[in-house]
């Protein structure tokens, strides 16, 4: 079967494109498709130019063949549950959204006049779908080999990770809370009770100003993990997948 090969066609020269191919370590043939992979539905419904949607479609599926690749690479001895679970660690809108604030994705993003003025160039669920655009357009440009070290260049560290699929709850937590309000999450200890072999502390958490939960545990640490898994789970039903049981069982395809 014979790949298919772009038409290049011409774009005027912007330095952010400049500086996004340079970070990703990849040259387009045609710049119109990583103009595209940029250009968000709302811009659309304003301008004539095609938006993303498709490309993102077409990234989430090379996404999770390169994912599953390089998890079936690197642990041979792992059952399909145990890939499963892992993948769902790293293939999921919270990560993706980091990777393109990374890539600094936001500040290159062609959005509607609506979508700018609600802050859409961080929101986290346009910017997962911008990586995943991004990486369709690598794959429609430049083939799949292409797209593969795409993502080996992105996602090999957390593969690695030996913790991967459990992280902690307030690592990730705190991740999200810079990235999106650069700030760190708050923890206020509310209550502390029981005798000293029976003890029970209560944590509240606060995400950007707002109290997203309350956690309990026989520690501190307990208490404040179990708030973080909480505060993830609301900015989940937000709109901002988080992690539940753990990061690998809650974040599921429907998210992203």
């Amino acid at each position: 079967m014979t790949r298919w090969v772009p038409t290049p066609t011409r774009v005027k020269p912007d330095p952010r494109l400049s500086l996004l191919e340079k970070a990703l370590g990849y040259a387009f043939s045609d710049a119109a498709l990583l103009v595209r992979a940029l250009t968000h539905v709302s811009y659309n419904r304003e301008k004539s130019a095609g938006h993303n949607e498709v490309l993102e479609f077409l990234g989430d599926a090379v996404l999770d063949l390169a994912i599953s690749d390089l998890l079936m690479r690197c642990y041979p001895e792992k059952s399909e549950g145990d890939l499963s679970r892992m993948r769902a660690a790293l293939v999921n809108s919270t990560v993706l959204a980091e990777k393109a604030a990374i890539l600094n994705l936001g500040s290159s993003l062609r959005l509607g006049k609506g979508e700018e003025r609600s802050g859409g160039r961080t929101k986290p669920s346009i910017l997962a779908g911008a990586f995943e655009a991004l990486l369709g357009a690598v794959y429609r440009d430049g083939g799949y080999v292409a797209a593969q070290r795409l993502v080996e260049k992105y996602f090999a560290a957390d593969v690695k990770e030996k913790s991967l699929g459990q992280q902690d709850y307030k690592t990730r937590l705190q991740e999200i809370s810079q990235m999106l309000f650069h700030a760190p999450p708050g923890y206020r200890l509310t209550s502390e009770s029981g005798p000293d072999h029976d003890k029970c502390f209560v944590t509240e958490i606060t995400v950007g100003g707002k109290v997203l939960g309350k956690g309990e545990g026989r520690t501190k640490k307990q208490s404040e993990q179990e708030a973080a898994k909480q505060a993830l789970a609301e900015l989940q039903r937000a709109g901002l997948p988080g992690s539940q049981s753990s990061l690998g069982e809650s974040m599921t395809k429907p998210n992203r």
